[in-house]
């Protein structure tokens, strides 16, 4: 399972809101990249398709792709801000590591 934190969820809604992206979901896959071999991936999409894993917390759907569900099971979707800027961070239990960047990971 793969959740979302209220202010996360917030904070998506206020980016579709603004974006005029009302009613979509948010879409959340890995890709290959970034200095410790995968990195995360957010965007909005319109619906999932027949392969999705999905999930609705907070009013905020999420549609995850089968193979990005394995290294993805578990993880906490969370929204931070800091002194060095603010953003999404995902609490993944998955990981075995992560670069100095905190923008890639390994599992």
């Amino acid at each position: 399972m793969i959740s979302i934190t209220p202010l996360a969820a917030d904070k998506v809604r206020e980016i579709s809101q603004s974006e005029g992206l009302d009613g979509q979901g948010l879409r959340l896959r890995v890709i290959g990249g970034g200095c410790a071999g995968f990195q995360y991936d957010l965007y909005f999409e319109d619906k999932p398709t027949d392969m999705d894993e999905r999930y609705e917390a907070h009013g905020v759907q999420l549609f995850v792709d089968p193979l990005s569900y394995q290294y993805l099971d578990g993880t906490e979707i969370d929204y931070v801000e800091g002194a060095h800027g603010a953003g999404f961070k995902f609490g993944n239990p998955n990981v075995t590591g992560s670069c100095g960047c905190g923008s890639s990971f390994k599992v």
